[in-house]
């Protein structure tokens, strides 16, 4: 450690091979398959286990996902990186696509617009995170996010859209 940069600290990171949860996934509805994964019956992805993201609600069109973050999630500045807050915008508009979705089919992110309207902190509480379809679509289907932190305030909102392929 070099003087004057404070204490180290470590954060440990587990994760489960995400294509044992592929394939587990592929006889399975979009909402079947994320509510496996709420309900622990199946491993949430690499992603979400790096940064907290856990599933708390999810319906067709719909899904909510929550997320504390911690200090290693900060920028230089001290703020939590608009990064993990993109990737959880993109993460729920992307499931919420996926609830729509049928057995055999799979989506990707083609795109993600996030508008940033407040600072997060360690101590802006939990994060949530809704994504609901507001198009969903046989090739492309469109999503919105909103999120919000401990106090009820939006931090973010954004929107993205979704390329839909057979698996």
């Amino acid at each position: 450690m070099s003087e004057g940069w404070g204490e180290s600290r470590r954060k440990t990171v587990v994760w489960h091979d995400p294509l044992v949860t592929a394939t587990a996934g592929a006889g399975l509805s979009g909402v079947d398959f994320l509510v496996a994964m709420r309900d622990g019956t199946m491993a949430p992805a690499p992603i979400a286990e790096l940064f907290g993201f856990k599933i708390v609600d999810v319906e067709h069109g719909r899904v909510v996902f929550e997320c504390t973050p911690d200090e290693s999630a900060y920028n230089p500045i001290g703020l939590v990186h608009g990064g993990l807050v993109c990737t959880l915008a993109d993460t729920v508009i992307g499931c919420g696509v996926h609830t729509t979705l049928g057995v055999g089919f799979v989506y990707t992110s083609i795109d993600v617009n996030v508008s940033y309207l407040r600072a997060v902190t360690k101590d802006s509480g939990p994060l949530r995170a809704v994504g609901v379809t507001t198009k969903p679509g046989r090739r492309v289907a469109f999503g919105s996010a909103e999120i919000v932190d401990g106090d009820g305030k939006v931090v973010a909102t954004a929107t993205g859209s979704c390329l839909v392929m057979k698996r």
